[in-house]
């Protein structure tokens, strides 16, 4: 199409005014000029918009159906206008966010109800990313932000310490250390483990069994699951004990009962990561939320890890 947002605009408000005159006049133009651009734009379309006489102007039937959808149009263009600027101070936006299993089990949902309140224009827009496959999907930028299970070694990311939980074990109620207060790992050494798949939990995997190891055990592993609710079932339906985050205590599951482990000192870290420079007025807003909200340390200050 040959005519522009002048075209359109100057027969809107001549629509308005009915009058060459005073349509020029509200445009900063001349009358000649303004019926040159309406001609223009009648000529564009194929019907006449308005209809003229010596003494009236009236519009069309043509034209009313016409610059309906034209002011409709503009104000799609004016509201574009002003998201565009919103978005460009950190007012307005999207953020994608990945997060595994343990950050949307632990405080993952109180964090995006605190930011919401606070920026309730940018959209975050969740997905669930086993942490080792973060790492690509932040690099492939299929997402903005992930919450993972280690900080990652690389010069070209930023990571900040979100959350710690320890490590709780996982019984079906009916096991004969149900009813105990407290374990060991090392009281669940021969027993059949549920434990989390390889491909989505090798993470966590090589972390527990590293604890394992320490206390002179391998676990057995009788049963996998690529998810906790499966993790959670398989115990519940006695197929063995698991560990888990201690975020599960959040987590409402019938035929399961939590006991602390008390010879594991070692925390589960789950970390905010993002490619650095921030790659949006959205993403820098979040992470400055983090930071100074919500009072997550940079995890230059931590021992790290390989994703």
């Amino acid at each position: 199409m040959r005519f522009d947002l002048r075209h359109v605009s100057s027969c809107l408000v001549l629509a308005q005014e009915l009058h060459f005159g005073r349509a020029a006049q509200r445009l900063a133009t001349t009358q000649p000029g303004l019926s040159r651009l309406v001609s223009d734009l009648e000529a564009e379309v194929g019907v006449k918009l308005f209809r003229r006489t010596t003494r009236t102007v009236e519009v069309t039937e043509a034209g009313r159906a016409f610059l309906a959808e034209c002011r409709i149009g503009i104000d799609h263009l004016e509201r574009a206008v002003t998201l565009a600027r919103r978005t460009a101070t950190g007012m307005a936006g999207v953020l994608r966010v990945g997060y595994m299993d343990f950050a949307i089990n632990g405080r993952l949902p109180e964090l995006v109800r605190a930011f919401s309140e606070v920026r309730p224009a940018i959209r975050l827009e969740l997905s669930h990313v086993p942490s080792q496959s973060q790492r690509e999907a932040l690099l492939n930028d299929r997402i903005d932000v992930g919450f993972t299970l280690s900080a990652v070694e690389n010069e070209h990311f930023e990571s900040l310490l979100f959350d710690r939980d320890s490590y709780v074990a996982l019984l079906p109620v009916t096991h004969p250390l149900s009813n105990a207060r407290s374990l060991t790992l090392k009281d669940l050494a021969g027993k059949p483990f549920v434990l989390g798949s390889g491909g989505s939990w090798s993470a966590y995997r090589e972390a527990f069994f590293a604890i394992c190891h320490r206390r002179g055990f391998h676990p057995t592993i009788s049963q996998e699951a690529s998810s906790s609710e499966g993790i959670f079932g398989l115990v519940a339906a006695g197929t063995g004990v698991s560990t888990y985050a201690s975020c599960v205590r959040n987590v409402q599951r019938r035929g399961i009962v939590i006991r602390s482990l008390d010879d594991v000192p070692d925390t589960i870290a789950t970390y905010a990561t993002w490619m650095k420079p921030a790659r949006s007025t959205s993403l820098e807003a979040f992470t400055t939320f983090l930071a100074t909200v919500w009072g997550a340390a940079p995890a230059s200050n931590i021992v790290r890890s390989k994703l």
